[in-house]
């Protein structure tokens, strides 16, 4: 699903105009990150969890010459679905194998 298929599907559903979804999607979206990024959790019942993880640093290696390389801590994005999210996908999945069997 595209940007643009999801707007119409989001104006569909709430019966407002696309410019309207497209407004609220971008707020929705700048905070999740801007909380995130200050290291809050954003939860959203029935979708998930987003939060900011920390990845410790290793040493890894230059796949061309085989030297070890540092590479340094950093934070990135994380997501952690929603037991209900999971369910719903997990569904759909079952359907659609059955579908494809007959």
């Amino acid at each position: 699903m595209t940007k643009k298929e999801l707007l119409e599907a989001m104006a569909a559903q709430a019966e407002i105009s696309q410019a309207a979804a497209d407004k609220a999607l971008g707020a929705l979206v700048d905070a999740i990150a801007a909380s995130v990024a200050k290291g809050d959790r954003v939860a959203i019942p029935g979708l998930g969890t987003f939060e900011k993880r920390e990845r410790s640093a290793r040493t890894g290696r230059n796949p061309q010459t085989g030297a070890e390389i540092k590479i340094a801590a950093t934070s990135v994005p994380g997501f952690k679905p929603a037991t209900q999210f999971k369910a719903t996908v997990a569904d759909s999945k079952a359907g659609k194998k059955a579908a494809k069997k007959k």
